[in-house]
């Protein structure tokens, strides 16, 4: 692993689930953990309910765009998070690939979108530790 680890959120649309994971780790993380997201099909924006939720909890990820999913971006990274897009992510040897089976936001208001966005904000905490435990070894 790299003096600064790296972590890429990949969803279908990059416009939900992985622009939350994206925000709360760059919120809680800071600038320890270089933060990436993409998706596999990327949407014209930011699930606005997404957005909206996230602003409750005090992270702004209003500036975000949906990005398209790059063989370089999964290369550069060492960690690969998968949240519904299915094959379409390559696979590197010597990259921690998991996958997080999370209900997709897209076209839910903001009240279904809540507790997603909880979902996430606890797997990236345990995903910090799992990193600082890592980075400690």
């Amino acid at each position: 692993m790299a003096d600064k680890p790296s972590v890429l959120f990949v969803c279908v649309h990059n416009a939900g689930r992985s622009q939350m994971a994206a925000g709360f780790l760059d919120h809680l993380a800071g600038d320890r953990i270089e933060v990436r997201s993409a998706g596999s099909v990327p949407g014209d924006q930011v699930n606005p309910a997404a957005v909206e939720a996230m602003k409750e909890v005090g992270v702004d990820i209003s500036a975000a765009t949906p990005k398209i999913l790059t063989t370089e971006a999964v290369q550069a990274s060492d960690y690969v998070i998968t949240m519904g897009c299915g094959d379409a992510c390559p696979i590197f040897p010597g990259k921690k690939y998991l996958d997080w089976a999370l209900e997709d936001p897209a076209g839910k208001g903001v009240d279904a979108v809540r507790p997603i966005r909880d979902q996430i904000r606890t797997r990236i905490e345990a995903l910090i530790a799992e990193i600082d435990a890592q980075q400690e070894a």
